[in-house]
């Protein structure tokens, strides 16, 4: 399949790891490893107990477990948290992988009727501290990208509206982000869990393994992801359901990407026009998505008749590049040039382009100054993630070492181009609509619950509308639910948003 740019774009763009897909193809077959918790192992051919192993020379500390006690309004939570890790073997018994976790346990509360939720982020390459910080964790701390700058204070403070009064919360770090790390060596194991059916299987064993260590098993169960994560959830769901003998309750998806392919042709204009439209709404006056039912309509009909005309047919051309003007508020000398086929970039450098501003990829409401103001070529920056990096990932290593006492050795990654680089998406672009379609086939009760922003330009929200739209009636609504948020990528770094779709999950696990 051939990608658009606006394609090429979003599938390298997913979520904060800018690289491009792998030239090989690794085996897309379940990684045989088995997955144990950081013991000590015996020592290889030919070493000594005075020669560690190269495994146990980048192995990751005990896993620190503290009481913790939390004041917030009107109550007060205590809990056990953990820090740590969960080593994966192979099939030979060799180390593989360490994954780093974090995790939160409500005490006083019965672990087989407690629920506890898996969290990760995307990518692929990056940590799990944007949704531990940015959203559910019993501390957060401020990533609203229009007021934040690296130099930030970066300390969290407790966190009002942490799952935790309601679910118990693991947070999962893929191998190559946090401090999660490789320990065996050759290229194999590299290629296995950089891949998109080695990352979800590999992880699916995690959460087994976690489960049995904790003595949860009988607990109800929910998977969390964001953006790439659309593409682990089903997947990891589907690995639970049919391979590590583990039930899952509900999917809740951030800003996800089921299906890559959605962005990669004509479909990728109908499913960004409506952002764009809420981007160019919002600069007059605050939208929801009830007010983008006009764009939407006009996006799945008219606009996608037009576009199949193709630019042979020169009066759909023009009736279509006005009409995206007037809807977004691009130039309509600008629009008529780009044959109304707007891709991301050039709508981030046309959309403010007089005032010298650049618009974020993942919040579009947010403006930051364009280091190439009358450049044609550079499209530099996105002020709606890069102001963040710093004190989130300063404030993650505080939480870990200060309050958790866990203190590995290297750096944090919150987010790891190199993983992005060095990913194999396969032969076609990655979707996880075949194992959602599976998932909800086999557990009737399964539920699915989608939060959106309005002006995520990444991971649109119509394109989920789109996937979800294709889905059988046995995953319809109210099993089957999207929301959608005033906000961008992260869209619980707005309160009112954080707190309604909070309300949301609890209703779901309720």
């Amino acid at each position: 399949m051939r990608l658009t740019a606006l394609g090429r774009t979003f599938i390298a763009a997913i979520l904060f790891a800018c690289g491009g897909i792998g030239n090989a193809r690794a085996d897309d077959s379940a990684l045989p490893v088995q997955v144990m918790t950081p013991a000590g192992q015996k020592a290889g051919a030919g070493q000594t107990p005075s020669m560690p192993s190269a495994a146990e020379q980048h192995r990751l500390p005990p896993d620190s477990s503290t009481r913790q006690t939390l004041e917030l309004p009107g109550r007060t939570l205590s809990f056990l948290a953990t820090a740590g890790s969960i080593r994966l073997f192979d099939d030979k018994g060799e180390p593989q992988a360490d994954i780093a976790y974090t995790s939160y346990q409500l005490d006083g509360t019965d672990r087989g009727t407690r629920p506890v939720t898996f969290f990760f982020n995307g990518g692929p390459g990056s940590s799990s501290a944007w949704l531990q910080l940015g959203n559910a964790g019993p501390w957060r701390l401020p990533i609203n990208a229009d007021e934040v700058t690296p130099s930030s204070f970066p300390e969290a403070s407790p966190n009002a509206e942490t799952w935790l009064d309601f679910t118990d919360l693991v947070f999962l770090d893929p191998v190559g982000t946090g401090y999660s790390r490789f320990v065996g060596a050759g290229d194999d194991v590299h290629k296995r869990l950089y891949s998109v059916d080695g990352d979800a299987n590999a992880l699916a064993l995690v959460i087994r393994r976690w489960l049995e260590k904790h003595d949860r098993l009988l607990s109800p169960k929910y998977v969390a992801g964001e953006s790439y994560g659309g593409i682990r959830g089903p997947k990891i769901a589907h690995q639970l359901q049919m391979r590590q003998g583990i039930g899952v309750k509900g999917l809740i998806m951030i800003s996800p990407v089921f299906d890559s392919s959605v962005r990669a042709g004509l479909l990728g204009y109908v499913a960004a026009l409506p952002s764009y439209a809420a981007t160019f709404r919002e600069a007059k006056e605050p939208v929801k998505r009830a007010d983008l039912a006009d764009v939407e309509a006009y996006a799945r009909g008219e606009f996608l008749v037009d576009l199949m005309k193709g630019q042979q047919d020169k009066e759909a051309t023009t009736r279509l590049a006005d009409k995206v003007a007037a809807l977004t508020g691009i130039d309509q000398a600008v629009s008529r040039r780009l044959a109304g086929r707007v891709e991301l970039a050039e709508f981030r450098r046309e959309f403010d382009r007089k005032n010298g501003k650049l618009i974020g990829n993942y919040d579009a409401s947010v403006r930051g100054l364009d280091p190439y103001p009358d450049s044609g070529f550079h499209v530099s920056g996105d002020a709606s993630s890069d102001t963040l990096l710093a004190p989130l990932t300063s404030a993650t290593v505080d939480l870990l070492t200060r309050k958790l006492n866990w203190r590995p050795d290297g750096s944090y990654e919150l987010v790891n181009g190199s993983v992005g680089r060095a990913w194999d998406f396969g032969r076609s672009p990655p979707e996880s609509v075949s194992q959602l379609r599976q998932i909800l086939a086999t557990d009737r009760k399964l539920k699915l619950l989608v939060g959106h922003g309005l002006f995520d330009l990444v991971t649109p929200y119509l394109g989920s509308q789109i996937v979800l739209d294709q889905l059988p009636p046995f995953a319809s609504a109210p099993r089957v639910k999207l929301i959608v948020y005033p906000g961008g990528h992260m869209f619980y770094s707005r309160d009112t948003s954080r707190q309604a779709f909070r309300a949301e999950v609890e209703a779901m696990m309720k």
